[in-house]
């Protein structure tokens, strides 16, 4: 859902799955149209897997499913996340309908990104390119300064690394629930 993505990387967020498994479950998805193999030219010639029309139509559905994920008993927001999974998540959770204008780069263990928010919108890609707000850190502990219950000030000491305007930076944060108010 944010672009292509060589297999390493794809392993790399789910761990604890052989190679062998998610092979056959990228082939798949490849034979049901989900996603298609592409092979980059030299001199790179590195192989990737991009969603479809019909992988990114799916959207709604895996939306859907994080809101419900994340009201259920057993979710534990402590157990490993990983980076783009904390993207999907923040895309699934934001409050848009309050959404103020922001642009906030999200560094999680080295990978970049680039979040957009106006109301009603939310827009997430690779990148750190024109952000007011950036937000650096370990993904579960940027996990825990968006949607735990310490002010941004507090996580900033220490948990995460935040530069820009810190009542800026709140707002943005504030977008942000595990518990969403109302229907998906």
């Amino acid at each position: 859902m944010l672009g292509p993505r060589r297999f390493g990387a794809i392993r790399d967020g789910l761990p604890g799955i052989s190679a062998n498994i998610l092979t056959r479950k990228l082939e798949d998805l490849e034979a049901t149209g989900i996603v298609v193999r592409e092979q980059l030219p030299d001199p790179v010639r590195v192989q990737l897997y991009r969603l479809t029309g019909a992988g990114l139509g799916l959207w709604p559905v895996i939306r859907a499913l994080c809101r419900w994920g994340a009201g259920m008993p057993g979710h534990d927001p402590r157990l490993f996340i990983s980076p783009t999974s904390l993207m999907l998540s923040m895309r699934a959770m934001c409050a848009r309908e309050r959404a103020g204008r922001h642009v906030a780069a999200m560094v999680l263990g080295g990978e970049p990104f680039v979040i957009t928010t106006a109301p009603g919108q939310f827009r997430v890609e690779r990148g750190t390119t024109g952000a007011a707000l950036r937000f650096e850190g370990g993904t579960n502990a940027m996990a825990m300064a968006i949607y735990g219950p310490m002010p941004l000030a507090q996580t900033a000491q220490g948990v995460i690394r935040f530069d820009g305007d810190l009542a800026d930076g709140q707002a943005f944060v504030d977008l942000f629930s595990l518990r969403p108010a109302g229907p998906a």
